[in-house]
């Protein structure tokens, strides 16, 4: 558990009176503000600041930096951080959901080509109003109950990124409002600088505060399909197979491609996918090997290619070294799909279980290292642990659809691969014991040379963070220095502060 206790340096009943009136002090809004979907990490902000628009960010941020000891701005979107990223001690937390309150039904605003979107407001809300156009935005995330604020300042991935890339490759255009209070439009040819650092930039150098997404024709159905392997090295070599169709408009190529590790574990009740029917003769498999691997594959169509989608499917497919028997398929709506954690979702919470605390940690592995890590990890450590974990997902990227000037980091490799561990722990010696073994997946890949990059990295030191950034920790600085320079911005990343 974190805590500080130095002297509070700044009263929120000293604050101009058009700031007061929307700082919250409630115990119950400022015990929700004290913690996030983790449930590990807790700091108390002194208030909750509730913006009803852009100018109240603003002032805000320019009131803080007009004091002799500036108080800390944390933006809140859905809190869904594990490590108190979006925590703050001392300072005030920024309740982006507010902002809709403002917007009089501009809040999703759908053209041709783009999307204008408030930051504060939820993935599912923008696929739903593009949709109704025929349209929709190219690259996901697999939880979509998400805020568009938040996932532009990580990356956003899913299975669509080897082929569009993040959530972050696919903006067009942001509103920021700076560190020093500056309200500023960016892009990839007007304030670049800005535009770059706060993509992926972890709420470092601004407040998004509205974003140009860019669309395309909506597909209206999904064949979505999930192979089974027991041989590690087939199953990845057959997922780059699929990840090597990138181009945006191939369409031989799949659509989405993820995967899963099913360990030796409690298996995953996964009722959004496998029937009850499935599920023994699943069980009965990883019984007999220990691991499994499940590659997911996803294959859009509509209308005009209904007639011809299983000819292409069966071409994708046509040489995978997938077990035959272990080829299970679903169809569902183009909607349905983006929104399929929701079953498994419920479930969770019907059961208690998001209430709980959750050492989620997610890893993005080189290519050329994931049969080490296969052997170190997956087998000698989380295999052999036995330690409960929900959801293991495992696939490739492609980098070139990153764009390096961009504040996110990857390793340095063509191909690499996500991995995440979903846990979550119903007492302190579950939790204890499930963040020893995230502690020593990270030690074995240091000791190893492994060089994993920690995606939503939750780091303690400035050191850590230098490593992590690598040859573009002096670039973060640099940006730092120009966007908040008081280092008011997103404190619970402990980068800087």
């Amino acid at each position: 558990m974190a805590s500080n206790s130095h002297p509070h340096p700044w009263s929120p009943l000293q604050a101009p009176k058009h700031l007061a009136k929307k700082l919250s002090l409630d115990p119950k809004t400022l015990s929700l503000a004290s913690s996030d979907f983790g449930h590990i990490n807790y700091e108390t902000p002194l208030a909750v600041f509730e913006p009803t628009s852009e100018t109240d960010i603003i002032d805000l941020i320019k009131y803080s930096n007009s004091l002799p000891k500036p108080f800390t701005i944390a933006p809140r979107g859905q809190g869904h951080s594990t490590h108190g990223q979006g925590l703050t001690h001392d300072g005030v937390v920024l309740n982006m959901n507010r902002l809709s309150d403002s917007r009089n039904g501009s809040e999703i605003v759908v053209y041709d080509e783009y999307v204008d979107v408030g930051a504060e407001q939820l993935w599912i809300d923008v696929l739903g109003a593009t949709l109704k156009h025929g349209l929709t935005p190219l690259s996901w995330t697999d939880y979509m109950y998400l805020s568009v604020g938040g996932t532009l300042s990580n990356a956003g991935i899913n299975g669509t990124a080897f082929r569009f890339g993040p959530q972050i490759s696919n903006v067009l255009e942001l509103h920021v409002v700076t560190g020093k209070g500056d309200l500023v439009k960016c892009s990839h040819v007007s304030n670049s600088e800005l535009f770059y650092g706060v993509l992926g930039g972890l709420g470092q150098f601004g407040v998004i505060t509205r974003a140009r997404i860019a669309l395309e024709p909506a597909p209206t159905r999904v064949k979505w399909l999930r192979l089974l392997y027991t041989d590690f090295s087939e199953f990845t070599k057959d997922q780059e197979h699929l990840i090597s169709f990138h181009e945006k408009h191939d369409t031989s190529g799949a659509d989405h491609v993820a995967g899963y590790i099913l360990a030796n574990l409690p298996p995953p009740r996964d009722v959004s996918f496998y029937s009850e029917h499935d599920l023994p003769k699943i069980t009965s498999l990883i019984t007999q090997y220990g691991i499994v691997y499940s590659l997911e594959l996803g294959k859009f169509y509509d209308n005009d290619s209904q007639s011809h989608v299983e000819e292409e499917l069966a071409n994708l497919i046509k040489g995978l070294k997938f077990i035959p028997t272990f080829l299970f398929e679903k169809d569902l709506s183009y909607q349905e799909f983006q929104n399929r954690l929701q079953v498994d979702i419920e479930f969770l919470k019907s059961k208690g279980l998001l209430d709980i605390p959750h050492p989620w940690m997610d890893l993005f592995i080189p290519r050329s290292r994931i049969n080490d890590f296969n052997e170190g990890v997956l087998k000698d450590i989380i295999l052999k642990q036995n330690i409960s974990v929900a959801s293991i997902i495992f696939y490739p990227m492609n980098r070139n659809k990153w764009d390096d000037r961009m504040s996110a980091v990857t390793p340095n490799e063509d191909v690499f691969y996500a991995l995440g561990l979903f846990r979550g722990c119903f007492d302190k010696k579950e939790l204890e014991a499930s963040e020893a073994q995230n502690w020593q997946i990270l030690q074995f890949c240091k000791d190893t040379g492994i060089d994993v990059k920690v995606y939503l990295a939750s780091y303690k030191t400035q050191l850590e963070w230098v490593e992590h950034y690598g040859s573009k920790w002096e670039l973060i600085k640099e940006r730092k220095d120009e966007f908040d320079p008081k280092r008011l911005l997103s404190p619970g990343q402990k980068i800087f502060n």
